[in-house]
């Protein structure tokens, strides 16, 4: 299976049809490249906030409120692309009010015969938290799609292990990351945390960002990290657990993800990560000594 996740770089929209060709293209490339699954970054509809003029463009809370109106031509801009392209496409993330007014940060998927799932961030940064209209989601999901079942962990939640192990035995073999920074610290929590989920539950672990600087918004000012596809380091992947990281002025990293391969690791690999996790849960191991 060839995967394309994406190194976003943020303009500024003259309009929300400029900005729809724009995603068309490059999913076009996506698919033309011969990718069956395509991932988009966290908070890509921020950069839709850019039609806007500058009162709402540079007010997190009226950009979040004023992109309420576009989301359905969002979902039908995704859900067209995915059909005409006969493509998978994690679209990024949009802030949803909900029924209280606060936002869910919200991962969707689009799947070519009109399915969808979605998957609510579920731990805020400080960002999030002192902006004072987002609220966490509450479920952990996985999407039961043709490509195989599949899981995501928006950006910091990569940073905590039990979510995508929860994912994991729930049968989830592939780990979708939208990821936005604006740090290289930042950046580099993130692909840590990549790694870490793809050598405990020796799975694919696909993490897409932002790029570029984009001073008119208060979220997407500026954007770090590196795209990039990871692996357990193992026999037959590579030995730094990174299958494939996009070029600098890349849109795209591309790599063949091969879930049988993975299946074969965690029967027959150098070490047994996925399955020796319980090892760890002996409860007199945590009985503290100090000495």
């Amino acid at each position: 299976m060839r995967i394309a996740t994406a190194q976003w770089r943020i303009e500024r929209p003259a309009s929300f049809a400029a900005w729809r060709e724009r995603l068309r293209a490059a999913l076009a490339e996506a698919r033309d490249s011969g990718a069956v699954l395509a991932v988009l970054p966290e908070y890509l509809a921020l950069e839709l906030a850019g039609i806007f003029p500058a009162a709402v463009h540079a007010n997190l809370a009226a950009s979040l409120a004023a992109l309420q109106d576009l989301y359905a031509d969002w979902q039908q801009a995704f859900a067209g692309c995915a059909r005409e392209l006969d493509l998978h496409v994690l679209a990024g993330t949009f802030l949803l009010r909900q029924a209280n007014g606060r936002y869910r940060n919200r991962a969707e998927l689009f799947a070519p015969d009109g399915r969808r799932w979605f998957q609510d961030k579920l731990t805020l940064t400080g960002f999030e938290r002192a902006a004072g209209v987002i609220e966490p989601g509450d479920t952990v999901q996985v999407f039961d799609t043709a490509l195989g079942r599949l899981a995501v962990n928006v950006c910091y939640d990569s940073e905590f292990p039990l979510y995508a192990r929860r994912q994991y035995e729930a049968g989830a073999r592939l780990l979708l990351v939208p990821s936005c920074t604006d740090t290289a610290a930042g950046a580099t929590r993130v692909r840590v945390g990549c790694c870490a989920r793809a050598l405990e539950n020796q799975i694919h672990v696909v993490q897409s960002v932002t790029a570029g600087e984009a001073l008119w918004s208060p979220a997407l000012d500026t954007n770090t990290g590196v795209a990039a596809v990871f692996a357990p380091s193992d026999r037959g992947l590579p030995d730094d657990g990174i299958v494939a990281a996009a070029a600098p002025d890349a849109v795209w990293a591309f790599a063949e993800v091969d879930a049988a391969a993975l299946d074969q690791v965690r029967r027959e690999g150098q070490v047994a990560n996925a399955a020796d996790w319980d090892a760890q849960l002996r409860p007199q191991v945590f009985a503290a000594v100090v000495r």
